[in-house]
């Protein structure tokens, strides 16, 4: 059985376990979707109050916030079992059973819990786009489209290379620490709004350490065809999504050598 196979066949058995219990993840969906409902109509009530904020109009912030909660939906669905990996797998020893299998311990993890709720803020997320379209001028060419997806690619990385290192911090601390949120839904967070409204230090911050900026701030420029307030080229934004794919690279190195560190349980 090839990874993918073996992937697939995880994400099926995680989808039937929670399939048991429909009205549980039906409404654990639901509950997804109103919660983050909650930003969206706080977002809708400061444009609706002033109009716009430093010349950004709702729908261009509508078209970041959108592209955030997608990227972070799809990897947070993807990312759950690093998420647990302390508490489930580090502490009760299980992570000696997915060493013994012949397989890749990120593949595992990915297919260890597909959440259903997820689909909550993905679903939210889509709609935003929607409207997003409806109000800013967006001309969705083939080319802006593969932006997009471009853009949503890099961005699921990113997210799902902080859960990595959220993971990989647990060899050491045994459970998860809860300082990687501030990187997934804080991010998640600052990434609804567009980089220039923020101070330079926090600006470099979500560029060069957590590209934030690259995956979401830059791409959304371009397919809005406006131009950077901070002076980047227009180029910028159609080659930034890479950043998210380099994170996720260098968040499996740190992985690679937290499995080295890992010494079992001894039970």
């Amino acid at each position: 059985m090839n990874g993918i196979s073996l992937f697939l066949r995880l994400v099926a058995a995680s989808l039937r376990g929670q399939a048991r219990y429909p009205a549980s993840a039906m409404l654990l969906t639901l509950s997804q979707f109103l919660a983050t409902g909650i930003e969206v109509v706080a977002i809708w009530a400061l444009f609706d109050r002033f109009g716009e904020v430093q010349g950004w109009r709702i729908g261009e912030v509508a078209l970041f916030y959108g592209l955030v909660n997608v990227m972070f939906a799809l990897a947070d669905a993807l990312g759950r079992g690093f998420d647990v990996l302390g508490t489930e797998f580090l502490r009760t020893g299980a992570f000696d059973r997915l060493l013994l299998r012949p397989r890749s311990l990120a593949l595992q993890l990915m297919g260890h819990d597909l959440r259903i709720s997820r689909l909550g803020r993905l679903l939210q997320g889509g709609i935003v786009l929607l409207f997003a379209s409806a109000q800013a001028p967006i001309a969705w060419t083939p080319a802006h489209l593969a932006l997009a997806l471009f853009a949503i690619a890099g961005g699921v990385a990113l997210f799902l290379g902080i859960l990595v290192l959220q993971g990989t911090l647990a060899f050491w601390t045994v459970e998860s620490l809860e300082l990687a949120n501030v990187f997934t839904y804080g991010g998640v967070e600052a990434g609804q709004y567009p980089m220039a409204l923020y101070a330079r230090w926090f600006r470099r911050l979500l560029t060069f350490v957590v590209p934030l900026a690259c995956v979401a701030y830059y791409p959304g420029l371009a397919i809005l065809g406006r131009a950077d307030p901070l002076g980047a080229p227009a180029w910028v934004g159609w080659l930034s999504p890479l950043a998210g794919f380099a994170f996720l690279a260098l968040s499996f190195g740190a992985w690679r050598l937290g499995v080295r560190h890992y010494a079992s349980t001894g039970s």
